[in-house]
């Protein structure tokens, strides 16, 4: 007789467990997560006037005597059913400031709005899709003897595009330390747009912040070439933020000047090393930036917002440029099922690491992303709402919260994450479960525009 691997065997194992029903209930409250976190604790509520005992939950009458909660990791390379739910959250908090809600006016829809591109500059000439490869002209060869061109019309999905046409020539410790100093770049870029827009309504630019307020929401994409761009939406509100009008000054026209300006003036200096010297980083060249109207002429809202959080929850894997996990050795590059290309990226920054110039920037630590260290999505304070608050009111939504008048005292502690072999394959059933009847339903809203799904 066959014996049964050992996934279903544990699957088995756990199905016929007596407390099966109520495991099976917490992996669906945390959405099938593929990497949940497990505590053990308590927590009690009671009335704060009469101090009486209203609810008490205890771990010691779980399986396992431990509770499920998400992991919430936003990639979908680790976790599928945590990221879809970061990308819904990544969704409505762009679009809140793009169109209100979530304690965000709606009067935002009409301020002066631009969706905006920045690029990183050229390290060295790349394949590209289309003809764009082709050289227009006999432009010779390099110095180590390749074509400046390529002569080939490579589709969009050739896995040569992005790849340097030399790769002695590719500057790659200046994409190392532009991905290193993209979020200073960022920073001087919005201080300098301020700056921009004072200068232009003839204010001090010391007094910008008493006549309005740059609002942004910005995410950072790997392109072909393994280098990081950033699209953001950008808002001109009053200087009390969201709620106040901006100044008649303030208009969408120039706004887009200075944010035009502005990238192509801001730079950032690298610290001095004998062996890379003193590189000046700037923006690339190709600079975009879209107005957001509410008459519809510009780019939709709801696309804008969807597109933001299509990018959050993609992992450094998936999009091909570095891996989700951290390099500890020189061994563990080689390892990586990556480009030749990213591979060399992923070594300068080792190499470079090495560097006590370069050490506040822990290029070591952030191999894995080719340097780059900010964080994929960031915005400004008074853009919209914040994560927490949307998981606040997700709380709120499903009971969580204390009831007014009451208080909780909880006592909590990490004792552990995952799951078994044969947890994980049910798990994965129940997220496969929900994300069917998620597509079920937005099919039926589609089909039936007077449903409504709460």
């Amino acid at each position: 007789m066959r014996q049964l691997p050992d996934t279903d065997r544990d699957a088995i194992r756990i199905a016929q467990d007596p407390q099966f029903a109520r495991w099976l209930g917490q992996i669906t409250a945390t959405g099938g997560c593929a990497h949940p976190v497990h505590l053990s604790g308590s927590t009690t509520t009671h009335d704060t006037v009469t101090g009486e005992i209203l609810r008490h939950y205890d771990t010691r009458t779980e399986p396992g005597e431990r509770l499920l909660i998400r992991c919430r990791n936003r990639r979908s390379t680790v976790c599928a059913p945590c990221s879809r739910l970061h990308a819904g959250d990544t969704y409505h908090l762009v679009r809140a400031g793009l169109l209100g809600g979530k304690n965000v006016p709606a009067t935002v829809r009409d301020r002066p709005r631009l969706f905006i591109t920045l690029t990183a500059p050229s390290f060295g000439p790349v394949h590209r899709d289309g003809d764009r490869c082709r050289p227009r002209r006999d432009r010779g060869r390099c110095e180590h003897g390749r074509p400046f061109g390529c002569g080939a019309v490579h589709g969009a999905t050739d896995p040569v595009v992005g790849q340097p046409l030399c790769t002695d020539c590719y500057d790659y410790p200046a994409h190392v330390l532009w991905h290193a100093h993209a979020g200073k770049l960022w920073d001087r870029f919005i201080i300098d747009v301020r700056r921009q827009l004072a200068t232009a309504a003839g204010l001090v630019q010391s007094r910008f912040a008493d006549h309005a307020r740059l609002s942004f929401a910005r995410v950072a994409e790997y392109q072909k070439r393994a280098a990081v761009h950033v699209h953001a939406v950008v808002r001109l509100d009053g200087p009390s933020g969201p709620d106040d009008e901006p100044p008649t000054w303030g208009t969408t026209d120039r706004l887009t000047d200075a944010v035009r300006a502005s990238a192509r003036r801001v730079q950032v200096r690298t610290p001095h090393s004998p062996a890379v010297g003193e590189l000046d980083l700037r923006w690339g060249a190709q600079i975009d930036a879209r107005p957001l109207r509410a008459d519809g002429l510009g780019p939709d809202d709801d696309a804008v917002a969807a597109y933001v959080a299509k990018y959050v929850t993609k992992g450094a894997s998936e999009t091909g440029a570095g891996t989700d996990h951290r390099l500890t050795t020189w061994g563990d590059i080689d390892a990586v099922p990556v480009t030749d290309h990213v591979r060399a990226l992923m070594r300068t920054c080792w190499r470079l690491g090495t560097l006590p110039e370069y050490e506040p920037l822990h290029l070591r630590a952030w191999a894995h992303t080719l340097g780059y260290r900010g964080h994929i999505l960031t915005k400004s304070r008074a853009y919209s709402t914040t994560y927490a608050a949307l998981r606040a009111d997700r709380a709120e939504h499903v009971g969580l919260d204390s009831m007014p008048g009451t208080a909780a005292d909880g006592h909590w502690r990490y004792v552990g994450s995952g799951h078994t072999p044969g947890a994980t394959l049910l798990a994965a059933g129940v997220a496969e479960d929900i994300a069917t009847n998620r597509e079920i339903a937005r099919q039926e809203i589609s089909s039936s525009p007077e449903k409504v799904i709460t």
